[in-house]
């Protein structure tokens, strides 16, 4: 089924909306380039030059020049403010210790969250990044563009803000380095109104969900990741508008267990596609990989030779639980041992492909070291359906947000939330059973704590009727 978004798209033309004219865009030469000094010493950034890398101190150097050759009336904030950039992160080198403060969220009209604040602790030495707020923007899913946008993104970020980009951030968005706070308000009017695009979420709130390529490129998706990221990001605007969490959080979406989003070591809720019935396999193509007529691992490997493909080695017996073997010159599997490390169907895509009942893992608590140290998520829900509009995870989710909201201190992760109450407790909350995909080893505390309903008669005893059963 095609996507269908849920109102009309702009249809946004580059020739109707951009700022600079070709010659302003190309207003330098490499000549030029080769002879352009920043105003700032910086000898420990233009070692990052040298070698055979891409270096980003080469690429803003670009910038500050092109900056210095375009009119001051052609920008709205300061010329120098790459160079200045340079010069305070030489500065940071210098002291071993940054020199921003971090400024918080700098609110936009009707938007709680989004721009991150940045504030120079040395502002007399760099005026130009005095404020460098670094703003959020909501990424399409899979991050499919069309250039007419980019190129009009381009031109509005070197009109407003330092024309310094990071494309993509680890939540995903496309992420806006630099400008002032009396840029923020028209900015966001014409991101809004012009590009017909919404910032990203930032601060105490859901961060902008994102989600792999899926089935618009992948042969192993297993759910369509792009439908379910924009459900999930229309569906719950307010949530990413409005700051209400005790911290953040961040859905990531895999299509699936190869986890090309790192889905599992970043995001406060995981989506992983996968399937419950068996692999499937082409006996057929089985025998072409072992006769050396198909290539392994789709050729990624045929830089130099590595001999003949030995399906008993670089398979069978690579399969984490043992779960594979040749019987009577056939691959057999026994799919309630499998655990989808995908690794036989990444080595023999062609002989192998995952089930076709299918939906997702959900796994909860993922996150980077801040408070405590950093988290892998737990598998919460081994297997659920995942279909549109998708009401079963929002009423999963839901109960999550209801019980963090509720019991989270501030700046506490959902993982570490789990942590700090336990994995049952969390399970009580959101009704799901524990189940052995939940468990990473048996247990090694021999104590049980009872809750009262379990105890027949509770804590309360009757000592005399106790003493009848227990007579000495």
């Amino acid at each position: 089924m095609d996507f269908k978004p849920k109102r009309p798209q702009k249809e946004l033309k580059y020739e109707e909306l951009r700022i600079y004219t070709d010659e302003e865009l190309h207003n330098y030469t490499e000549e030029e380039l080769k002879d352009f000094k920043i105003k700032h010493d910086i000898p420990d950034l233009e070692e990052l030059e040298k070698g055979p890398w891409p270096s980003f101190v080469a690429d803003a150097k670009r910038e500050a020049l092109h900056r210095k050759k375009l009119p001051k009336d052609r920008m709205m904030i300061d010329q120098d403010v790459v160079d200045d950039l340079l010069g305070q992160l030489q500065l940071s080198f210098d002291d071993g210790e940054t020199h921003w403060k971090h400024g918080g969220i700098v609110g936009v009209f009707g938007y709680g969250g989004g721009v991150i604040g940045r504030y120079s602790d040395v502002p007399e030495k760099y005026p130009s990044v005095a404020h460098f707020h670094t703003l959020r923007v909501n990424q399409p899913a899979s991050k499919f563009y069309k250039t007419d946008f980019l190129r009009a993104l381009c031109d509005l970020w070197e009109f407003r803000g330092s024309g310094m980009f990071n494309m993509h951030g680890s939540t995903g968005d496309i992420i806006l380095l630099g400008t002032t706070t009396e840029q923020l308000e028209p900015l966001f009017y014409d991101l809004t109104h012009e590009l017909d695009q919404d910032l990203g979420g930032s601060g105490s709130n859901l961060r902008t969900p994102s989600c792999c390529v899926g089935k618009a490129r992948c042969e192993f998706a297993c759910i369509d990741t792009q439908d379910l990221c924009y459900e999930l990001t229309t569906h719950y605007q307010d949530e990413l508008h409005r700051p209400a969490f005790p911290y953040k959080f961040k859905i990531k979406i895999d299509g699936c267990p190869n986890g090309c989003v790192a889905s599992l070591a970043r995001s406060d809720m995981a989506l992983i596609g996968t399937w419950r019935d068996d692999i499937r396999i082409d006996q057929e193509a089985v025998q072409a990989y072992i006769r050396g007529e198909i290539q392994p691992d789709g050729g990624a490997h045929s830089g130099r030779d590595w001999g003949k493909f030995d399906i008993q080695k670089e398979v069978i017996d690579l399969c984490p639980t043992g779960c594979m073997a040749m019987e009577d010159g056939e691959l057999v599997i026994n799919n309630q041992e499998c655990n989808r490390c995908m690794h036989c169907i990444n080595t023999m895509p062609r002989a192998l492909r995952p089930g076709t009942d299918t939906g997702v893992s959900i796994l909860f608590g993922a996150k980077a070291p801040i408070l405590e140290g950093a988290q892998l998520a737990v598998l919460t829900v081994p297997f659920m359906k995942a279909e549109a509009p998708y009401d079963n995870i929002k009423e999963l989710l839901e109960k999550v947000w209801d019980w963090w909201i509720e019991e989270g201190k501030n700046r506490e992760r959902l993982g570490e939330l789990i942590q700090r109450k336990g994995l049952p407790r969390f399970l009580e909350v959101i009704g799901v059973p524990a189940a052995p995909q939940m468990v990473k080893m048996p247990r090694t505390n021999p104590y049980i704590f009872w809750k009262e309903e379990d105890v027949p008669g509770g804590w309360k005893r009757d000592i005399k009727d106790y003493r009848l059963r227990h007579r000495r």
